[in-house]
């Protein structure tokens, strides 16, 4: 999982890119999404997390919160911060390293 700030700040885990047109480039079976409002993190999610119960309640609340009809990449109503630990405890579950 790849963490990066939208507006092309220092990656987190291991991420490359920048500004200049890579930040499109989105690696089979992952689906990018910012955190929060304003200059987010954006992240790469394997697909295989949508289905947790947690990572689906964000996608809920999401849905309630800026509609079905977003454009861009998929925004989630929470800090970069509640984001990552609900995301690290589903790669637990679904046996995920969190180096991947």
């Amino acid at each position: 999982m790849a963490w990066k700030r939208k507006n092309g700040g220092s990656p987190g885990r291991g991420v490359a890119g920048g500004d200049d047109g890579e930040e499109k480039k989105v690696p089979r079976g992952h689906v990018p999404m910012v955190t929060g409002g304003g200059d987010g993190e954006r992240v790469l999610v394997p697909v295989r997390l949508l289905s947790d119960p947690s990572v689906a309640e964000l996608l809920d609340m999401a849905a309630q919160r800026y509609g079905y009809g977003q454009p861009g990449v998929l925004r989630v109503p929470c800090d970069a911060g509640h984001f990552r630990r609900v995301l690290d405890g589903a790669m637990h579950r679904c046996g995920i390293s969190s180096s991947a």
